[in-house]
């Protein structure tokens, strides 16, 4: 089939008058042949001639057919038999009449056809040419020797137009290839090309290879595909794995020997795309895996995750977003001389933001229409731009973890100097990663250990999760928040799969990602005793790998830092120890945690101090004061304090002592 695809494509064009006219011509004479083998008494007398093809014409249809699909002779006759009768009304007497023909039928049959020379009777076999591929139909019900043939009308189109049109019954199932506006950098390149040499390069007779595109990028993919397609001068149709879901296994294999008819008579090869679908319906995946063992035309698979075959083996290539190079170069192009006026601030996208070739258009057109870019100050056209970048790396994200609205500023934030030192450190560690790893050299060392990973560590409502806000909102970054104790599955290998795809996603855009309830994956290892143990092990070294390579800020939190394993410790660059509020720190909280367009009355911060609670706590207590408060009509006082305290002790399963409250009404 291979060579049959690639050859049918050296093939002269046949969008013209003068080829339509030699092909019914050439058609004619074929017919007449056959047509003079049903009349003929005499076996000796000499049978029309077929007409000589023109050499400067692309070759007739019928012999095309005929030799893309390898028919005999015989089948050739039994196929021009079955052409006959839908072109010319005559022939229906004719059947009826030929000699061999009892009971009269005034339809082909194969009995009739056995008249034909050269007859054999393996032709009519399921696994023949004309009926594997479906060049014609046979009804069901009478003996099959008896029973009426008839030519697919899609292979007589093909005969009198040399029609290139999909068979009808593949209409919504499989569809063209809708162009890209992808643009290719020379890596995708390189891809294409790889592609195109594994089909040419394979074993004559082996069929094509198949080739499995794995990764996120599902333009980028499609762009690859394209391209290698159009380099060996092939058509490219999209089909969703999701068409076949529905299908048995018999009619699978249907669609596939009419797609495979379909793929030599078109010149065409098939994209299956599987992106959106995961692996973990085994039935569904058995489907996927049937089509691909049985496929021998042209075949390209796009999938995030690699999915395996049964029998045949698959040719992987991830395909990864253009390189900071090839991104660098993508955004000075689409800036112009925009790109030199904005101080450096393009290598400070490219080493926040994953992006490939459409989304930076995207971005460059949308940052147009939020400003007028001829009178904006590089300040503000820089602003637009990061905002918009940070919107467009969202989506895939947003379908993985809990976004998190950064509204905290280090005046909400309150802790000891030597812990929001070590916060400003983690911030000025992501600012600066692009100058130390990239223009200093410290990248060029190796990518292991250049993630920026913290752990935070602390009882429950000490400020963790405020310290991860405060750090987004001072870069101007996505926060998000992943509980580990959700991720970590018990099926072999899908812990990993759920880490890569969040890591996968938040590379887009750089986003800062917290984990929550870090013991529930990094508690202190004990001995391996068995294989639940090792997988273990296992998922806690993808996590520490994939931080340790991530390109953003990666932030574990546990309220039982001891619990954790001394060995993942010392791959943490930051760990931060939240205290739990002193006296004085709360009252510095109660001071800050009512917003000035609160109304309060009477509140004194050195008596509330005495509560015994943490910042967490205090700010629910807070809060619900503030409704007690709007409800009664009042501005927030004490006594509105006292009762939230009260409700907020309840739910601690904590007496309140009278020296916490004394003096407050």
């Amino acid at each position: 089939m291979k060579s049959q695809i690639l050859t049918n494509n050296l093939q002269l064009t046949t969008d013209n008058f003068e080829w339509y006219e030699a092909n019914q011509g050439y058609l004619s004479s074929a017919l007449a042949v056959v047509r003079n083998a049903l009349a003929e008494e005499d076996v000796n007398k000499k049978s029309p001639q077929l007409m000589t093809p023109l050499p400067h014409l692309a070759p007739p249809a019928l012999i095309t057919l005929c030799d893309t699909f390898d028919l005999s002779d015989f089948e050739r006759g039994v196929l021009l038999l079955c052409a006959g009768m839908e072109l010319d009304a005559s022939w229906g007497p004719l059947c009826a009449n030929a000699r061999g023909n009892h009971p009269k039928q005034p339809y082909p049959t194969f009995s009739l056809g056995m008249i034909l020379p050269g007859a054999y009777w393996g032709a009519l076999a399921p696994t023949a040419p004309l009926r594997r591929w479906q060049l014609i139909e046979i009804s069901e019900g009478a003996a099959l020797t008896l029973s009426p043939l008839r030519i697919n009308e899609r292979v007589l189109h093909y005969l009198i137009l040399g029609d290139k049109h999909l068979d009808e019954r593949l209409r919504g199932i499989v569809e063209p290839l809708a162009a890209t506006s992808e643009t290719h950098v020379p890596s995708h390149w390189q891809l294409a090309k790889q592609v195109a040499t594994t089909w040419i390069q394979a074993p004559e007779g082996a069929g094509f290879p198949v080739v499995q595109l794995c990764g996120d990028e599902v333009g980028s993919k499609r762009a690859i595909a394209s391209t290698a397609c159009k380099d060996l001068n092939l058509n490219l149709y999209i089909m969703s794995a999701g068409a076949i879901f529905s299908l048995r296994n018999s009619e699978i294999n249907d669609l596939l020997r009419l797609w495979e008819r379909e793929a030599i008579l078109t010149n065409s090869a098939l994209l299956l795309d599987c992106d959106e679908v995961r692996i973990i319906d085994p039935a569904r995946d058995q489907a996927i895996a049937q089509l691909i063992d049985n496929i021998s035309s042209a075949l390209i698979i796009t999938s995030r995750d690699r999915r395996r075959s049964l029998q045949r083996p698959l040719i992987n290539i991830e395909v990864h977003k253009p390189s900071a190079p090839e991104q660098r170069q993508i955004w000075q192009n689409v800036l112009g001389e925009t790109a030199t006026s904005l101080n450096g601030n393009v290598e400070t996208l490219v080493s926040h933001f994953s992006l490939n070739a459409a989304t930076i258009h995207t971005v460059w057109a949308e940052a147009r229409g939020k400003s007028k870019i001829e009178n904006s100050d590089n300040s503000e056209l820089s602003t637009i731009l990061w905002d918009t970048c940070r919107s467009q790396a969202r989506p895939r994200l947003n379908d993985l973890a809990q976004p998190i609205e950064a509204g905290s500023t280090w005046d909400d934030l309150v802790l000891p100097e030597a812990q929001r030192q070590v916060l400003r450190d983690i911030a000025a560690h992501v600012r600066q990663r692009a100058k130390v790893y990239e223009k200093w050299g410290f990248g060029n060392k190796g990518g292991r250990g250049l993630g920026i990973s913290a752990l935070f560590a602390g009882a429950s409502g000490t400020g963790k999760t405020m310290a991860a806000e405060v750090i987004a909102d001072e870069l101007r970054l996505d926060l998000y928040r992943i509980d580990l104790s959700q991720v970590v599955s018990k099926y072999i290998g899908e812990t990993e799969k759920n880490l890569r795809q969040v890591f996968d996603a938040a590379e887009v855009g750089g986003a800062i990602l917290l984990f929550d309830e870090a013991d529930a994956l990094f508690g202190k290892r004990s001995e391996v005793k068995d294989s639940h143990d090792r997988h273990a092990n296992i998922e806690v070294g993808y996590l520490l790998q994939r931080m340790e390579a991530y390109r953003g800020l990666a932030i574990l939190t546990t309220n039982l830092k001891n619990s954790l394993d001394q060995a993942f410790m010392r791959r943490i660059r930051f760990i931060v120890q939240f205290p739990f509020p002193d006296i004085n720190q709360r009252a510095e909280i109660w001071q800050r945690i009512f917003p000035k367009a609160t109304p309060t009355q009477g509140l004194d911060a050195n008596k509330l101090a005495k509560l015994n609670v943490s910042g967490g706590n205090i700010r629910n207590i807070a809060l619900n004061a503030a409704f007690l408060a709007a409800d009664a009509g009042e501005p927030v006082e004490m006594k509105h304090i006292l009762q939230a305290a009260k409700s907020e002790y309840a739910k601690l399963e904590r007496p309140m002592t009278d020296t916490e409250v004394k003096g407050w009404v």
